[in-house]
């Protein structure tokens, strides 16, 4: 029997072991083990998603909570260290680009333990982003690169690591949204706020460009205002972006416009059913760009890059900033927007080519046995 450890931490993560974790259950040989490292340590930015998901309670738990980028990534690495030397796994999974995934991979490769990167080669070409220092580490030193696109391939042999670690594996996110699809469908979330399909914006935002430094937050808030003039906007307000529109006063004022809807962060089925119904998406996550272009949504990304220009070239996704939001919008509503295609392998079927994956390695006898 081969365990194989699962690397949750963030909100995407947990979305993208839960289609592998299910996947693997399936597969003779293979113990698959859900590692939460505790990064996300609020309920509704964590638990709601085991939930979702039907994913069993984490066996291994670091409740490694909050803290500068420093502290997260080395208390992961003291913590799961341990771990790693009690259990000995024949291979980690680490997915995305949190503190969490660097972390464990180090905290692995440096055991003599097989490491593989789920969603690899990503990149934005913007050393400012944390998540960008994530992606290069991990990728430089994982043993098995799985990339969700093309561009993911490209970027790993331009860095010169071996066409030998890379398989072109497809959008995992995409499994997990056609794994909930029907439950997904079956809800109504924006009769909550008094809205109808179609009819209404939907908002996100979180990245320390946007919400981080008052004068552009005030900006975007300003812009949210007027946009919700002509179309509603429902906006899940997560934990950081919370904290930073309390300091400027901006809460006060959003919660006091008639169509912006202001909420709780939600579970991934409620908030997927917000996104379906939606006319538009606003936003500056990456996961976002991903599920609007397989949906055929209009997505406006807040940011001056992304790692997924995937959703750009093919997809729905645009990117753009406070200055000419307000534009991008209207040129929506007046039915002036791209029409984008569904990438590659973005087939709901990619938990199924990494579980392909590694019952190839177990094959060659995996060479996932520790080094040392």
């Amino acid at each position: 029997m081969k365990t194989i450890h699962l690397i949750a931490a963030a909100r995407p993560n947990f979305m993208k072991i839960a289609p592998l974790y299910h996947e693997l259950l399936k597969r003779d040989g293979i113990n698959p083990v859900i590692v939460h490292t505790g990064q996300h340590y609020d309920l509704n930015m964590s638990d709601v998603f085991f939930k979702d998901f039907n994913l069993p309670e984490p066996r291994i738990h670091l409740g490694v909570g909050s803290g500068t980028h420093a502290e997260q990534t080395g208390n992961v690495m003291i913590a799961y260290e341990k771990v790693l030397i009690k259990e000995k796994p024949d291979l980690i999974v680490a997915a995305g680009d949190v503190n969490s995934t660097i972390a464990a991979t180090l905290a692995a490769v440096k055991l003599g333990i097989k490491t593989a990167h789920l969603e690899a080669g990503l990149r934005s070409f913007d050393r400012t982003m944390p998540e960008e220092i994530n992606r290069i580490l991990t990728d430089s030193i994982a043993d098995y690169l799985w990339t969700p696109s093309p561009d993911g391939d490209e970027n790993l042999i331009k860095a010169g690591i071996s066409k030998d670690k890379i398989t072109l594996v497809g959008n995992i996110m995409i499994d997990s949204l056609e794994m909930l699809r029907s439950k997904i469908e079956n809800l109504d979330i924006c009769r909550k706020f008094g809205l109808n399909k179609g009819r209404y914006g939907l908002v996100t935002l979180h990245r320390p460009s946007n919400v981080d430094h008052p004068e552009i937050l005030e900006k975007l808030c300003k812009c949210l205002l007027e946009i919700s003039s002509r179309l509603p906007l429902i906006f899940p307000v997560h934990p950081r972006t919370s904290a930073q529109l309390m300091d400027t006063g901006c809460e006060t004022i959003l919660h006091n416009a008639d169509n912006i809807h202001l909420a709780d962060p939600l579970g991934y089925k409620d908030f997927m059913n917000l996104v379906m119904g939606s006319r538009l998406l606003i936003t500056d996550s990456g996961g976002v760009q991903e599920e609007t272009t397989y949906l055929g949504i209009p997505c406006l990304t807040l940011r001056s890059n992304t790692e997924r220009p995937v959703t750009i070239t093919e997809g729905t996704n645009i990117l753009c900033n406070h200055g000419n939001l307000n534009k991008m919008v209207d040129n929506i509503l007046e039915g002036n927007f791209k029409k984008g295609k569904k990438p590659n392998l973005w087939d709901g079927h990619t938990a199924s080519r990494v579980a392909d994956c590694i019952q190839e390695l177990i094959s060659q006898n995996l060479k996932l046995k520790n080094r040392n």
